[in-house]
């Protein structure tokens, strides 16, 4: 019910919203210069994975609110945020998608990064344990000695999983993980290259349809409920040398979140573009929120979260890594 009233809201106030172009907890950026006038950089590349989480990205894209920026906005397939860090230290990418546990964990080990937009938050049923449909795994205790297969190591997929072991008695130390992209992890698991995989949509429903696979958890439960889940990152360097460029993507972006929160069939007409799935399952998968503003007191569950399950040393206070529009 509380879901449905917040759509109703976002409905009612979507064409004010519009206007207004709000990505972080500091308010509204300035209006867009006319076509990019003193953009710093008029063409970007940005990493983001296969999946729902990133498609404003195309919607922005599709719907023109990029080129309206004077920005023209490149997609990079990446495997994960842990994967896309080298890219945009290198300069090989100029933003990315991250998942908030790895771009925390990077923070605490040095890395000068901030987030620029937020991205997805999860809904029940978002993202699962996964096993075949003749698996005697059953349970997630029946994980004991057992593979998991995750998008990348220490990330958010694997803090998840591990919040299931604790429920059902065991640790992290009693199952052994390994990587495997998204798109390759449902028939990595049926030839033998693990046993179960830590799996979002649109793979969920690909893999129940196509391979048979059954759910053993729902990740998203207990003190990972509404968990956020993902958002957009850029070197603090990057930020800072293009001020004007990171508002004009903060704007489009967070319009096209705007659009994706209400129009579920905007979503679906963008997923088989970059997912390569179909209409139809474009149209049957469970989707989580779309957030259009950082919000620093969802990031801080994140951060804490982490420290709970010693990702990280000590506390990690996430307010000064939300990059505030320039001039907001």
């Amino acid at each position: 019910m509380a879901r449905r009233l917040r759509r109703s809201a976002l409905a009612l106030g979507f064409a004010a919203a519009l206007a207004l172009t709000g990505c972080s907890e500091g308010g509204a950026p300035p209006s867009a210069p006319a076509g990019g006038d003193g953009l710093e950089k008029t063409t970007i590349k940005v990493g983001a994975l296969p999946i729902p989480d990133p498609v404003a990205l195309y919607i922005a894209k599709a719907k023109g609110y990029f080129q309206a920026e004077g920005l023209t906005v490149e997609p990079v397939t990446i495997t994960g945020g842990a994967a896309a860090l080298p890219q945009i230290e290198s300069g090989a990418l100029d933003i990315t998608q991250t998942n908030y546990v790895s771009m925390f964990l990077a923070v605490s080990q040095g890395k000068k990064l901030k987030l620029v937009a937020d991205m997805y938050q999860a809904a029940p049923n978002t993202f699962e344990i996964m096993v075949p449909k003749d698996s005697p795994i059953q349970t997630v205790a029946d994980l004991k000695g057992k593979t998991v297969l995750v998008n990348n190591l220490r990330n958010i997929a694997t803090l998840a999983v591990t919040t299931q072991l604790k429920a059902a008695g065991l640790s992290e130390t009693d199952v052994k993980f390994a990587e495997k992209p998204f798109p390759e992890m449902g028939n990595a698991i049926s030839t033998g290259q693990g046993d179960a995989g830590w799996i979002t949509e649109p793979f969920i429903t690909a893999n129940k349809s196509k391979l048979g696979f059954r759910t053993i958890a729902d990740t998203m439960t207990g003190e990972t409920a509404d968990l956020s889940i993902a958002g957009w990152m850029a070197t603090e360097e990057w930020a800072k040398e293009n001020p004007k460029t990171l508002a004009a993507f903060q704007r489009a972006i967070s319009k096209a979140q705007q659009l994706a929160s209400i129009d579920r069939k905007e979503i679906e007409a963008q997923l088989p573009t970059y997912t390569k799935i179909d209409a139809k399952t474009a149209a049957a998968i469970t989707l989580g929120a779309y957030p259009s503003m950082l919000d620093a007191a969802r990031l801080q569950k994140v951060a804490d979260l982490m420290l709970e399950y010693r990702y990280i040393r000590g506390p990690i206070d996430v307010k000064p890594l939300i990059a505030a529009p320039a001039g907001g």
